[in-house]
């Protein structure tokens, strides 16, 4: 994030590097950064002769290093940026010899989704020297949920810790779904509103009774009636509630309990550094550590994978999802 504040604030400022390198698994801030970069460095009639956007798949590095040594027409700046760059991968490096000595009235962004560069070769290192190479890692869940309460703080707006759970397991870690459903919230709440469950669900479509969050919470105290109704809702909703989610979700869950139980502090503040967990859930895990000693969560943990292999069609003889399911928590409840 402080490198994203501290691109943006460069630019802001005027003062331009003539190679962007942006990269990694994570689109969200490759894309937020070449949308500022685009709207912003250049006037709106400056942008006819001296904007122009392309793509990976339909250019070569030689057509990027001839438009990117053209002079601007009537601007101080021409601004060219390589959508979908990762298409380029097999001749990336031959970008070297330009970067090597860059047009300093040109700004040349490259969107590199999903890959990085390898930094023990020249056009990593030569970037480095002349402009930015900026990598977007993936988060983890316990991150996005701190990510996601700063871009609610923007939009003036808070949110309640099972709310942010819920957009977290139903949309996973992908920051661009989860801030166009921010967006949709931020329409139709008030400023300064705090969003609830019942604001998911009425404004996302995602059940506040019936997710994977309510899941664990019914395994952890061990509702086996309450289970099995999301189990059985699962089920039937099985496109919305997809069985690798809900496994994956479980693995989680039981293997934090194995870190809590390992743990000699299990003080609150302990417990929330350890799982990486919010305050607010830390009873719900001493409650299932309680209820599934050590050893039987090391046997549910195995469990687990055994489910996973037979979501995926090893050793279930085409068993229907939802009996998959059933049939795991039943053995992990008993």
């Amino acid at each position: 994030m402080s490198d994203v504040t501290k691109i943006v604030s460069d630019i802001k400022n005027r003062n331009f590097k003539p190679v962007y390198f942006l990269m990694g698994e994570e689109p969200y801030y490759i894309d937020k950064i070449s949308e500022y970069i685009e709207n912003n460095v250049l006037t709106e009639e400056e942008k006819g002769f001296n904007q122009m956007v392309l793509y990976g798949r339909d250019v070569t590095i030689g057509d990027i290093i001839d438009n990117a040594k053209r002079f601007p027409m009537m601007a101080d700046y021409q601004v060219i940026v390589i959508k979908e760059a990762q298409d380029l991968i097999k001749t990336i490096e031959n970008l070297s010899e330009y970067v090597e000595n860059p047009s300093p009235t040109t700004i040349l962004v490259l969107c590199y989704k999903y890959k990085t560069l390898d930094k023990r070769k020249k056009l990593y290192k030569t970037i480095k020297k002349n402009g930015v190479v900026f990598e977007s890692k993936k988060l983890y869940s316990n991150q996005v949920v701190d990510w996601l309460k700063k871009i609610l703080a923007k939009k003036d707006l808070k949110i309640e810790p099972k709310a942010a759970i819920m957009l977290v397991e139903f949309l996973g870690v992908d920051l661009s779904k989860i801030s166009n459903e921010i967006t949709k919230l931020a329409v139709v709440l008030p400023k300064g509103a705090t969003i609830t469950p019942d604001s998911i669900e009425e404004n996302i479509g995602i059940s506040k009774d019936f997710n994977n969050f309510e899941l664990r919470k019914a395994i952890g105290s061990r509702d086996v009636v309450k289970a099995n109704r999301i189990i059985n809702y699962f089920g039937q909703n099985q496109k919305a509630n997809h069985i690798v989610v809900t496994v994956s979700s479980l693995n989680s869950f039981f293997t934090q309990i194995l870190i809590y139980h390992s743990l000699k502090d299990k003080s609150s503040n302990s417990v929330t550094r350890a799982l990486g967990v919010n305050p607010y859930f830390v009873s719900d895990y001493k409650m299932a550590a309680q209820n599934y000693p050590m050893r039987k969560v090391s046997k549910i943990i195995g469990l687990i994978r055994e489910a996973d292999l037979k979501s995926k069609g090893v050793g279930a003889s085409g068993l229907p999802a939802g009996e998959i399911l059933k049939e795991l928590i039943f053995k992990i409840i008993h």
